[in-house]
């Protein structure tokens, strides 16, 4: 992408648009096959499966705290042991859900994995996209920003995980040093490389014949 040397809203809005596009592909091409692979699957399965959007979204998911807040017992539902719907069981009573309630560790180190690598991913997105060294801050902690405000409002929770906080805090710090190193060797790269081009011999006669002219 070519350099911007003014303010452009419309090329800033859309490259933040395309980071945060392509870091949550990242996050959705990583998380459902290894939780898939790995995940207890009967407690993967009352939280809506792999390909569940809130595996990426909600951050209580990362932080391994329960996403349901029906209590065991609770409900009008109570006397019931089981729905049933088309042939399929669709739901459970609390006292029977309680095994699937259980909050899977392995599920959560996965997520926590997988955005860590995303951040990894970051690095070249923001090497590809962004290129000045000094925007790299600017844009990460955006990403970041706009995680946390989706995330809150996916689960109508404000994170306060430090597990979670710790886990997004690292690949921030990830990608902001390792792009902007990648950025800062790549304008240096590119600074010798003009530098070290010869002069136009043709070009410095032409201008000095026209200075004698004058």
């Amino acid at each position: 992408m070519a350099k911007s040397t003014g303010w452009d809203p419309v090329l800033i809005i859309s490259q933040i648009i395309a980071l945060q596009t392509l870091h949550y592909v990242t996050l959705s091409v990583l998380i459902p096959p290894l939780l898939v692979m790995f995940a207890e699957p009967g407690s993967l399965e009352y939280e809506g499966g792999a390909a569940n959007v809130g595996m990426i979204m909600d951050w209580r998911e990362m932080a391994g705290r329960p996403t349901t807040r029906a209590l065991p017992g609770e409900g009008p539902w109570k006397s019931l042991h089981s729905v049933w719907s088309g042939g399929k069981q669709v739901g459970l009573t609390p006292s029977l859900q309680m095994g699937f309630r259980q909050v899977d560790p392995v599920r959560c180190w996965i997520i926590a994995i997988c955005w860590i690598a995303a951040s990894a991913a970051d690095v070249y997105y923001l090497y590809a996209l962004i290129r000045r060294p000094r925007l790299i801050l600017d844009f990460a902690l955006t990403l970041l920003f706009n995680h946390m405000v989706l995330t809150t409002y996916y689960s109508a929770a404000i994170p306060t995980s430090i597990f979670f906080w710790a886990i997004v805090c690292i690949g921030t710090a990830i990608t902001v040093i390792f792009a902007e190193q990648a950025c800062v060797k790549r304008e240096m790269t590119e600074g010798l490389v003009v530098a070290s081009a010869p002069p136009d011999g043709d070009d410095n006669m032409e201008m000095g014949s026209l200075l004698r002219q004058d």
